[in-house]
């Protein structure tokens, strides 16, 4: 029997919540939006949309700045496609697990043309022990009377990153409020010296099961050094003591020395993610 897709309401949380379940490092982000939000939109930053079969919650995607689908089957993927297809795009981009998001976007991209960038294998990654490299003590939470000499390396990293800067088309205001919260709420942390920044890195999305790092940055005239190995072991140290037990991170799979650097680390890939940038 055909499905239908509707928005997910309260009375359908835990069944939401079991799918998150079946792969909670996968859906961090989700799982972290609606602990917080439930699925109002409105605290949510975006919807839930959900793959229906006799009342029973078969699939779902998150729809807000990003679309994520969560646990999609073949035909949930069929009929999320005929519903976004012809709706206007107002995500900047598509991520989640790569057979998930390619098969979407395959479905999509006739309608919705091409896409700016498709990033076909990112792996996911997971340490759930503190690294056995000796951590930087020189890491720590960055403080918000620092937030002026973080935000460029903030700006440097996303823009590397996406190929397009944060504060481009009067967003300024926007990310630095961003940048601000990370660091208000002790999700920010970096080694500084001399008031610039050396090293960086920020949890991005906590859940009850697992934290994802973000936004990890070397300065530019440090690079090659290895720095980024005992800074990251301090980031695992630091948000396993303070968030959860397992800290998870995902990366481009042509970011050798990054893959290099997390693999020193003691991260182990759990999966592989895509991303399709608009």
């Amino acid at each position: 029997m055909a499905g239908n897709i509707r928005q997910v309401f309260p009375e359908h949380l835990p069944e939401l919540f079991a799918l998150i379940a079946r792969d909670p490092i996968a859906h961090c982000f989700v799982d972290s939006r609606v602990q917080v939000g439930g699925v109002d939109p409105w605290k949510l930053g975006g919807e839930i949309l959900g793959y229906f079969r006799d009342d029973e919650l078969i699939a779902a995607m998150y729809c807000g700045a990003n679309l994520i689908p969560i646990e999609t089957t073949p035909q949930a993927r069929a009929a999320f496609a005929d519903y976004l297809r012809p709706r206007m795009r107002r995500s900047s981009s598509m991520l989640g697990n790569a057979e998930e998001v390619l098969d979407l976007w395959r479905l999509l991209e006739p309608a919705w043309g091409q896409a700016r960038a498709v990033r076909q294998a990112q792996p996911l990654m997971a340490i759930s022990t503190d690294s056995h490299i000796g951590a930087d003590p020189h890491v720590r939470r960055i403080h918000i009377d620092e937030l002026d000499a973080y935000l460029p390396a903030s700006i440097d990293m996303f823009t590397e990153e996406i190929g397009v800067s944060p504060v481009a088309s009067g967003n300024s205001a926007g990310y630095r409020a961003r940048v601000s919260d990370l660091i208000r709420t002790g999700r920010a942390f970096g080694r500084m010296r001399d008031g610039a920044v050396e090293f960086k890195a920020e949890v991005g999305s906590v859940s009850p099961h697992v934290c994802q790092v973000q936004g990890v940055w070397v300065a530019r005239h440090l690079r090659g050094q290895g720095i980024s190995i005992p800074g990251m072991a301090a980031i695992v140290e630091l948000a396993r003591a303070t968030f959860t037990p397992t800290v998870s991170l995902y990366v481009n799979d042509f970011n050798t020395p990054a893959r290099k650097s997390y693999l020193a680390v003691g991260f182990e890939q759990v999966g592989t993610f895509a991303t399709v940038l608009f």
